[in-house]
């Protein structure tokens, strides 16, 4: 029987920050990874941007962590040259039907801290001359980050002080002891206890939590996918800062992000789906095109190409309120040293190191 402290399932970004925080904690660290590699799931299929925390209700998780993981990420990118770049954005209202939705947007910020710039049309055509709106709003703290560079520092971070990564180790079952956790990996017998347990599976999170013998079913969510496919643009982007329209059910809208070359993307759209799928279905491009020359007028036809696509772990479905971060431990379901997380969606990246130290003080 092979014994560790802490055994972490998933290698995902929100993973990878949890398993360093833990291991500065002088925490006994095992990463388990069902894929070849490290965050090739949700971690590498979004945006890459650092949200302000804008959106989000007062006093929610996903508030809260956001801004402090918004500020963490900036600092954690500097003290490690992790490429990165406070673009900000401009939050647009393509007419004045949506005027009084950006004053929402605005109160709903300031209540959780997130200062933003009002402009009216002449200022923001002053900042992006191409843009076709009302007025906008400016957040000049939201940003965009190299994820791959990011997680690559994160899980040297963690292996420094002593973490293990074991990737092509799906778990495929765990019991609860009075002692801790017995987990078997890959269809085999049982053979590896951990005296605590982070379930970070991302999109596999509420089947993993199932997974446990003896965990309350009741307090496992029900997971829904929603698809996000990207288009890139050809040609360089005419914009600076990232685009983006009012939101819209299940997402932000389409909106535009660049990377740190200067390409521009637009998405993620929302399809939702039944099953994993990454392809992206070109036909999509038209309610594309639609969407964008709302806010671009000038976008050219034939500009877009299918780029790749992600899927959000959602543990609410279509036509319900969007969920909070669900970050449950013993408080919530009663095990000793469990920690699951459901429903790490946007703003997952931004917020991840400040939910690192959550489950880190949950485990403590």
């Amino acid at each position: 029987m092979e014994r560790v402290d802490v055994v972490v399932i998933g290698a995902g970004v929100v993973g990878l920050a949890v398993a360093r925080a833990l291991a500065q904690r002088a925490r006994e660290v095992l990463i388990l990874e069902a894929a070849e590699r490290f965050g090739s799931g949700v971690s590498s299929r979004n945006s890459e941007v650092i949200h302000a925390g804008i959106y989000y209700p007062r006093g929610s998780l996903k508030a809260r962590l956001c801004v402090a993981g918004r500020e963490a990420l900036y600092a954690f990118c500097r003290e490690h040259g992790v490429p990165h770049s406070r673009c900000g954005k401009l939050i647009v209202a393509s007419n004045g039907n949506q005027l009084a939705e950006l004053g929402r947007i605005r109160t709903a910020a300031l209540a959780n801290g997130v200062e933003l710039s009002s402009l009216g049309r002449p200022d923001t055509l002053a900042l992006e001359p191409g843009l076709r709106c009302a007025a906008a709003l400016h957040s000049p703290l939201t940003g965009i980050i190299d994820a791959h560079a990011y997680m690559l520092a994160l899980l040297g971070q963690a292996e420094s002080r002593g973490a293990l990564l074991a990737c092509d180790s799906a778990v495929t079952a765990v019991a609860l002891q009075a002692d801790g956790f017995l987990i078997a990996v890959n269809g085999a017998p049982a053979s590896l206890h951990s005296r605590a347990l982070v379930n970070s599976a991302g999109l596999s999170a509420p089947r993993v939590a199932r997974l446990m013998e003896g965990f309350p079913t009741e307090r496992v969510p029900t997971a829904y996918l929603a698809k996000g496919s990207y288009f890139t643009l050809a040609g360089r982007a005419p914009f600076g800062r990232l685009i983006y329209p009012l939101p819209e059910p299940g997402g932000l809208g389409v909106h535009l992000t660049l990377d740190l070359a200067g390409r521009a993307r637009f998405g993620p759209d929302v399809e939702w789906v039944g099953e994993l799928d990454y392809s992206v279905d070109v036909k999509r491009a038209a309610a594309f095109y639609g969407a964008i020359r709302s806010w671009w007028p000038a976008l050219p036809d034939g500009a877009l190409e299918p780029a790749y696509s992600g899927i959000r772990p959602k543990i609410t479905g279509p036509g319900e309120p969007a969920a909070d971060f669900r970050i449950d431990g013993q408080a919530a379901h009663g095990v000793p040293g469990l920690v699951q997380l459901f429903g790490i969606e946007s703003p997952g990246l931004t917020s991840s190191l400040a939910i690192a130290g959550h489950v880190a003080d949950l485990l403590a």
